[in-house]
């Protein structure tokens, strides 16, 4: 994802969008949490003084952190990378693997990752820079380097052209003092570091000299490892002007439970909880969940629970106005008892 906590700040506050905004930064020993595209051009990068920052970038505007909304924006992104293949590493809440191979048998590969962009566009409001490569450390580097919104697929008749003319520190593994002692030796590249004979290598890189000239061809074995498991599955959407009608909320509503319960029966899940989450145009942000008596993945029965957990909110404004809405599913099972199937 791109400048990931700062992205989803200008999304959801329009006054913030095309400004240099700092995430984080409060108070005199404060640290970069996060930095838009328009500060970075300043110099400002995450894990820096905010003094450092807000002597780089005066006229920035600096953002308190709002973790609990960005883990639960990087879940509705995860939901989305399932959609593409089960095969999903995740590094960090915005940035993660994809094993891609089984849906490219089919499909090109190229027109996978633009759906997959549009998708993130569409359905987050959000922009993700995607590399496209046959290993880990490929499309890793393939994915910072056409950022923001970019596009990068590097072939396996590409890779050496690819990787030998960019700076050796941006290599996996090699932090400042690996890239320092690497630049001592005159290595400065990653091509430099490929053709170094390992006895002239060995002697700057220890017992690592072997695996770093393989990375530096691009030789990486690692499989994509999954070990998120799934905890929910939602759908939510931002409107361009609020919505004030109780009828128009509850139809989007129930569009929204569809493709929940469609997202359960493709992945053959059942949900026992189901949670709303309403925004107004305040920002303000309203959670309710409810937990059923068994296990459904009905859309109407999904449906009903967040039309009345809507409404029940309704009853108590003097005036409806909603910016976002969520639909949810939570406390999920692939084969509930079933004495605990609701049926319908």
């Amino acid at each position: 994802m791109d400048a990931f906590f700062a992205s989803v700040e200008q999304r959801d506050r329009p006054e913030l969008r095309g400004k240099a905004v700092i995430v984080g930064g409060d108070g005199r020993r404060g640290v970069v949490a996060a930095a838009s595209y328009e500060a970075r051009l300043y110099g400002v990068r995450s894990a820096m003084p905010a003094g450092r920052a807000r002597r780089l970038c005066p006229h920035a505007v600096f953002v308190r952190p709002r973790h609990a909304l960005y883990r639960e924006v990087s879940g509705r992104i995860f939901e989305i990378f399932a959609d593409f293949s089960p095969l999903v590493e995740g590094l960090s809440l915005d940035e993660a693997f994809i094993d891609m191979s089984e849906a490219a048998r089919d499909e090109d590969v190229l027109v996978l990752a633009r759906r997959l962009k549009r998708r993130i566009s569409v359905e987050v409001g959000l922009t993700a820079s995607i590399g496209i490569g046959n290993s880990k450390l490929v499309a890793k580097l393939a994915s910072a380097y056409d950022k923001p919104d970019g596009l990068t697929w590097i072939r396996p008749d590409q890779v050496r052209q690819f990787l030998d003319p960019q700076p050796v520190r941006r290599l996996p593994g090699v932090g400042p003092s690996t890239a320092a002692r690497l630049q001592d030796a005159g290595i400065l590249t990653i091509g430099q570091l490929r053709r170094a004979p390992l006895d002239w290598l060995a002697p700057v890189l220890g017992r690592q000299a072997s695996g770093f000239r393989q990375r530096a061809a691009g030789i990486d074995e690692r499989a994509v490892s999954v070990e998120r498991t799934r905890r929910s599955i939602s759908q939510e959407s931002t409107f361009e002007r609020d919505l004030h009608d109780m009828d128009e909320i509850e139809e989007v509503i129930r569009q929204q439970a569809s493709r929940c319960a469609q997202r359960l029966s493709d992945r053959g899940l059942y949900a026992r909880s189901v949670h709303l989450k309403l925004r107004s145009g305040g920002f303000s942000t309203l959670t309710r969940s409810r937990t059923l008596s068994g296990y459904t993945r009905s859309p109407a029965r999904i449906a009903d629970a967040a039309v009345e957990l809507a409404n029940e909110w309704a009853r108590y404004q003097s005036r409806v106005g909603v910016r976002l809405i969520g639909v949810g599913v939570a406390a999920l099972a692939s084969r509930p008892d079933p004495g605990q199937l609701l049926s319908g």
